[in-house]
C-alpha cells in the first residue's frame, strides 16, 4: 500500500506498533482515533474502565486497510456532535 492522503505508515515512531497483531498494512494516519467522541457509537473494538474512561487498545479500526473510510463516514456524527455543543453554549 502505497503512502498517500489515505495511508501513512511510520515506523520510525517510538511507540510503533503501538497495537498487537496490527498487521503488515497499518495505518498510522489517525494515530488518536477522531471517533473517541462517539463513545458506544464509534463502532469499534472498546471497554470501559470504571465506567468512565473508553480503552480503544484492542481497537484497530482507525489502523485497518478500510479504516479511512469507515473513519470519513462516521466522521459526520461528531461533526453534529460538535454542532450540538456549540448550539448549547449559544444558550
Amino acid at each position: 500500500m502505497k503512502n498517500n492522503c489515505k495511508y501513512y505508515k511510520n515506523t520510525e515512531c517510538e511507540y510503533f506498533p503501538c497495537h498487537e497483531n496490527a498487521g503488515e498494512d497499518f495505518n498510522c494516519m489517525f494515530c488518536f482515533c477522531p471517533l473517541y467522541p462517539l463513545g458506544d457509537k464509534c463502532g469499534g473494538n472498546f471497554e470501559y474502565i470504571d465506567d468512565k474512561v473508553k480503552n480503544c487498545s484492542n481497537c484497530l479500526i482507525p489502523h485497518s486497510k478500510d479504516g479511512y473510510e469507515y473513519i470519513s463516514k462516521k466522521l459526520r456524527e461528531v461533526s453534529e456532535i460538535a454542532k450540538n455543543n456549540r448550539e448549547q453554549q449559544g444558550d
